[in-house]
């Protein structure tokens, strides 16, 4: 295969996406976030909102727990009682996802892509962290709350993606090992990031399909 996916999952201010971006832009090859939903409601018929809203804010206490049954690539039909189910949501994300990295290079944030593709030969999976004051400094200067309300902002998004993770994979969200590359922005910077996934794509004799 001649083309290689990049999923990024990142800490909220450590400029994941902004890598993300910064990377699909010096590569020439498409970025995805949101727009992952507008395509897994075009593929299952199911309202873009439907989506939007489980993405943003969901159902109280439901990622909290395990599991049940964790992502294995089925979708349901439309006329199952869980068409719209929050498990259903994701897996037309995830089928989506699958169908990109079979078509093209790309970069992908967040969604779980890295275990989504775990059985791709050809994907780099990436975790952009860094220490909390230096998010907290980088989320400070997009968004006009104070330090306290920026702090509790912060451990929120990082609670609800650990929860997500650990919801749909079962694994720990934070741990190195679900990673190829475990990047800490305070030290590398964001083109340093971006020139460490790319040595490592060469290493590992990945190439682009543009």
């Amino acid at each position: 295969m001649s083309h290689t996916v990049i999923t990024i999952a990142r800490q909220y201010g450590s400029g994941g996406k902004t890598v993300g971006k910064m990377l699909a832009e010096d590569l020439g090859i498409h970025f995805y976030d949101r727009e992952i939903i507008r395509l897994a409601s075009d593929e299952s018929g199911i309202s873009e909102q439907l989506f939007g809203a489980a993405d943003e804010t969901p159902k109280s206490g439901i990622l909290g727990r395990i599991a049940k049954k964790v992502y294995t690539g089925e979708v349901l039909p439309p006329d199952s009682d869980d068409f719209v189910s929050t498990d259903n949501l994701f897996n037309y994300q995830a089928k989506i996802i699958k169908q990109l990295a079979e078509e093209e290079s790309c970069v992908i944030i967040g969604r779980c892509a890295d275990y989504v593709l775990k059985d791709y030969d050809h994907v780099v999976s990436v975790f952009v962290h860094g220490p909390f004051d230096f998010c907290l400094e980088q989320a400070m200067k997009k968004f006009s709350k104070t330090e306290d309300e920026m702090r509790r902002f912060i451990q929120k998004k990082d609670k609800y993606r650990g929860d997500y993770y650990k919801y749909h994979t079962g694994q720990e969200w934070y741990d190195a090992r679900n990673y190829d590359l475990c990047l800490d922005s305070s030290k590398l910077g964001f083109e340093g990031c971006v020139e460490a996934i790319k040595a490592y794509m060469k290493v590992r004799g990945l190439s682009i399909d543009i």
